[in-house]
């Protein structure tokens, strides 16, 4: 058997590119499209794991079904990539954010408070070495939701496919009192929650929607996160970095959606406190 023949067929293809500079970012691309594929099977063998101990087989039954060690059970168990990473998604990660006009500027911009929310989700993918890319649904409200590894933060009122994608839902509903005014119904209890700022005296906090919801071309989901203002969005992100495990071992991968309440600094914006106010209603039982 020659040496060629022992490769593997992507390092045998790009092996055979003569141009060096073409050969070098062949090399790059793939080399960071393995080592992706690496921590995404590490994380997938540890949830294995995880699943197998939850259903009530020790360690050394799952070492002896797979034909590995106790030890080396152990090993994977405490030093994997976390499993409920695949709450944000899988490989890469797109977190899209929505642009505003700026009349004064006039040119699109993106407010600091969805600036805040999106590098906040970023950073949070990035720590289970993860890569994130950002996006931006347009001033016009245009976003497509048919890709893979999808956050959108943005609610009904700046884009229509949003508001197709919420009505959806069959649990959480928004409702537009008046002009201007969006509440968030929670159609189970038949409780509606507003904003504080629309609260007489105001309040500084927030009301956002978090849950997970199909593509329109019914080919997956993504992650969907809007609060009633901005505030709410950034309450959201602020909440995923210390209860991401939790929803994920509650909801899995399936559709769902729950409501979060966020108190924030009047003069920053910044969370102080967020916490869940409704269930996590997952769709597949309701």
């Amino acid at each position: 058997m020659t040496e060629g023949a022992l490769m593997p067929g992507q390092f045998e293809r790009i092996a055979e590119i003569e141009d060096p500079f073409e050969l070098l970012r062949a090399a790059t691309e793939r080399l960071a499209e393995a080592q992706q594929e690496v921590t995404e099977l590490s994380r997938l063998r540890r949830r294995l794991i995880q699943d197998l101990h939850a259903q009530g087989m020790s360690y050394a039954q799952i070492a002896d079904k797979a034909g590995l060690s106790r030890g080396r059970i152990h090993q994977i168990r405490h030093t994997g990539p976390a499993p409920e990473a695949a709450f944000l998604g899988l490989g890469t990660v797109t977190v899209a954010t929505p642009l505003r006009y700026d009349q004064v500027k006039d040119r699109p911009v993106l407010s600091l408070d969805d600036m805040a929310t999106g590098q906040a989700l970023e950073e949070l993918v990035r720590s289970f070495d993860m890569q994130a890319v950002s996006d931006h649904v347009t001033v016009d409200g245009h976003i497509d939701l048919n890709r893979s590894n999808l956050v959108v933060v943005c609610g009904p009122a700046m884009s229509e496919p949003m508001r197709n994608a919420y009505e959806t839902d069959p649990v959480i509903r928004w409702e537009r009192a008046e002009p201007g005014l969006w509440l968030l119904h929670d159609t189970r209890t038949g409780e509606s929650y507003r904003s504080g700022q629309e609260m007489d005296p105001q309040e500084p906090m927030d009301v956002a929607y978090l849950g997970r919801l199909a593509r329109p071309d019914g080919q997956g989901t993504f992650l969907a996160i809007a609060g009633i203002h901005p505030q709410g969005s950034r309450g959201v992100a602020h909440l995923l970095n210390g209860e991401i495990a939790s929803l994920w071992g509650q909801v899995g991968a399936e559709r769902f959606s729950t409501l979060v309440r966020t108190v924030y600094n009047p003069d920053t914006g910044e969370p102080e406190r967020a916490e869940l106010i409704t269930p996590v209603y997952r769709h597949d039982q309701d």
